[in-house]
């Protein structure tokens, strides 16, 4: 250290230097607004906000802002701090009339001509209120996606206009009290009566309530009823049959009067955790009789006589179809976890480049994101969100394309896998950095202003519905396996797994003992090596436990092996999809035109993907994968790219484009952060 950086730094003596490491102190703790620490640069200039925020800035941009600024101009639709459930619940179902009936929203045909759209204006739904964009896709993903996906043209010809205008609101009506995730375990029937032409709506015990369905409390006038189709008489030695879970259409409320109709019973299922503007109900069905034509019968029909008829030959492939009909919903939840997470990383970055706190002696104090600690908190969190956002806009696409194709087998197997995974991953990931952005907001992060309890709150149940999270991270596992055994069958594999087409040998192979040295930063941040480190790690654990399940279903069973073998199992479902994720970035950046913002991309994408490296580096140093001078070079270089990440904070998050009255939180404002402070907490 020089003399000059000695006396500039407030420190007395050289002895002080030897006994704290000032070069690297100085590097760390200096005000932003201080010159670039010795040896940091920043890519190319640094990043250029403008050209960031039109890269990031989806193709329905428009259409969000003006969804979004409808409800702003008008106080009476905005949703206060603190709200009442049933007034909260009240608000809401005002805020979609308002922009249904009348600012012309039609949600259900933007799905229709282009999903993509649809999820836009659920951003900027949710935006408004996380209650309110739950509300919206139980109207239209759930009740509005299930009657049309499900149904056939007398269904669309009947429904589909007065879902999408909200003189149909509806509810979707799965869950039951006994049973969520095993859909195929449900006890409620659907009975056939021959003589009048009609089914028999019934819940045969208090395990079989329908639970947990939104709008049925208060709003909903139909739901969408999964139940057992039985047949009377027609199964062996003049048994009902049982014809497995099919969906009717059941009308619950008076059109006109909005009264419960006879033979149900509906509940409020009461106050929960969070999202309490969306109308949590139980349903009860009692002899409730319904037309032949209510059943929703795209996979499996009725005819007048009884005689069943469907294009798929078993029970467990009419579900399955059914079940991938439902997908969007899964979609939608990854997609809109993404938002929340964006949001909450925004507020918990914009404080800690605006709060400043302790610093080197006789100097101002320093921003919190200065100190290295922070920057390892939020930093990479900030990289998952990019990243997370390039895979959900993945996501949608790749939905969106099969639903035009329609037909496409493999496109449709390949699309259920990825939002499951998607979904799991990114709302388990989503619903831990809340709880990291609150404390690293310290005690303002703790008031409700600043929404971290709320944003908390709201998302946690994205972990449970649409499918709990560890359920669907063995729908992955399993997919994998399958995918597996065909590869070395001489099938051909799937579009979920192709990378291991023309490289499974490869991955199966021994690590080349001298790249597991190299160390070179060049080496390091190359998109190959770090694409190649996901890919082996999700090899290996593949090739492992496939060769555990089968040594161990010859003791336990089936069953019993894939649960000795679980927590495997989900472990490889999540690098699956962190393999996904970061192919997905790493085409993002080499696809981007601008080349400063190109390079910035490049420097979120190589911190994502080393710091997922240094996650699991226990597990790369047992496979001699990352030899220890490597493992050590990955934890330098995460730290320091942490660091220059920091230096783009500001730009890397007004590109997410969030507006302020979005935002909310008066930490987390764009400008003028503690200006209405006072005004919020009512002093």
């Amino acid at each position: 250290m020089t003399s000059a950086h000695r006396s500039g730094s407030g420190s007395g003596t050289d002895e002080e230097d030897t006994t704290l490491p000032m070069r690297f102190l100085r590097r760390l703790l200096l005000p932003s607004d201080s010159p670039t620490p010795e040896g940091a640069k920043r890519p190319a200039g640094g990043a250029d906000a403008a050209a960031l925020k039109a890269y990031m800035r989806g193709r329905h941009r428009e259409m969000q802002d003006r969804v979004f600024q409808y409800v702003v101009a008008r106080p009476e639709l905005q949703t206060p701090l603190e709200l009442a459930p049933a007034a909260h619940q009240e608000l809401c179902i005002r805020q979609m009339s308002a922009l249904v009936q009348d600012a012309g929203v039609r949600p259900l045909s933007l799905m229709a001509a282009d999903p993509a759209q649809y999820f836009a204006v659920m951003e900027s739904v949710g935006w408004i209120d996380i209650s309110l964009g739950i509300k919206f896709g139980a109207q239209y993903s759930l009740w509005g996606g299930s009657v049309i996906n499900l149904g056939t043209n007398k269904h669309k010809e009947k429904y589909f206009d007065k879902i999408d205008n909200l003189d149909y609101p509806g509810c979707f009506a799965m869950t039951e009290l006994h049973h969520g995730s095993n859909v195929q375990a449900l006890q409620t029937t659907a009975t056939f009566d021959s003589v009048t032409d009609e089914f028999i709506i019934d819940t045969p015990s208090d395990g079989a309530i329908k639970w947990w369905i939104g709008l049925a409390a208060m709003h909903a006038k139909f739901a969408t009823v999964f139940a057992r189709l039985i047949l009377p008489l027609q199964g062996e030695g003049g048994e009902p049959a049982d014809m497995g879970i099919h969906a009717f259409v059941v009308p619950i409320r008076d059109l006109e009067t909005h009264a419960v109709l006879p033979g149900i019973e509906i509940n409020d299922c009461g106050r929960k955790i969070g999202l309490n503007g969306v109308d949590t109900g139980a349903l009860r069905f009692s002899s409730v009789r319904i037309p032949r034509d209510n059943l929703l019968n795209r996979f499996g029909d009725v005819a007048r006589d009884g005689k069943y008829t469907s294009s798929l030959p078993t029970i467990n492939k009419r579900f399955a179809a059914t079940l991938g009909e439902l997908v969007g919903g899964r979609v939608a939840l990854a997609y809109s976890s993404v938002v929340i997470l964006k949001t909450a990383v925004t507020i918990a970055v914009r404080y800690a480049l605006l709060r400043q706190q302790f610093g080197p002696p006789k100097q101002p104090e320093i921003r919190l994101l200065d100190y290295q600690s922070h920057q390892h908190k939020l930093m990479p969190m900030l990289a998952s969100a990019y990243a997370f956002q390039f895979a959900g806009a993945y996501l949608i696409d790749t939905y969106s394309e099969m639903k035009k194709t329609n037909n496409d087998e493999d496109l449709s197997a390949h699309v259920h896998v990825l939002a499951a995974g998607m979904k799991s991953y990114i709302t388990s990931y989503t619903a831990k950095s809340i709880s990291i952005c609150r404390e690293s907001c310290g005690g303002h992060g703790y008031s409700a202003v600043n929404r971290f309890g709320s944003l908390r709150n709201d998302h946690d149940i994205f972990q449970t519905f649409e499918g709990d999270n560890t359920v669907l991270l063995q729908q992955v596992a399993r997919d994998l396996l399958k995918q597996y055994e065909k590869k070395f069958k001489g099938g051909t594999l799937s579009v979920t797994w192709n990378y291991l087409r023309d490289s499974m040998s490869s991955y199966l192979s021994q690590p080349n003992r001298v790249t597991a040295r190299w160390e070179a930063e060049d080496h390091l941040r190359d998109p190959n090596f770090q694409l190649e480190a996901f890919r082996y790690r999700t090899s290996r654990l593949l090739h492992s436990v496939a060769a555990r399940l089968q040594k161990d279903m010859k003791t336990l069973g089936g069953f019993g092996a894939w649960n000795r073998c679980l927590n495997h199992l989900l472990i490889l479902a999540e690098s699956h999809i962190e393999s996904i994720i970061l192919a997905r970035f790493i085409e993002v950046v080499k696809s981007c035109p601008d080349e400063k913002t190109r390079e910035v991309l490049k420097l979120v994408c190589d911190l994502y993907a080393l710091d997922g490296i240094w996650k699991d580096i226990g597990a790369y140093r047992n496979l001699d994968y990352v030899a220890p001078n490597k493992a050590k070079a990955i934890n330098k270089l995460v730290d320091y790219l942490s660091y220059q990440v920091r230096l783009m904070a500001r730009e890397l998050i007004d590109a997410f484009d969030i507006p302020d009255q979005a935002i909310r939180a008066p930490i987390g404002m764009q400008s003028d952060a503690y200006a209405k402070y006072t005004q919020y907490v009512g002093l």
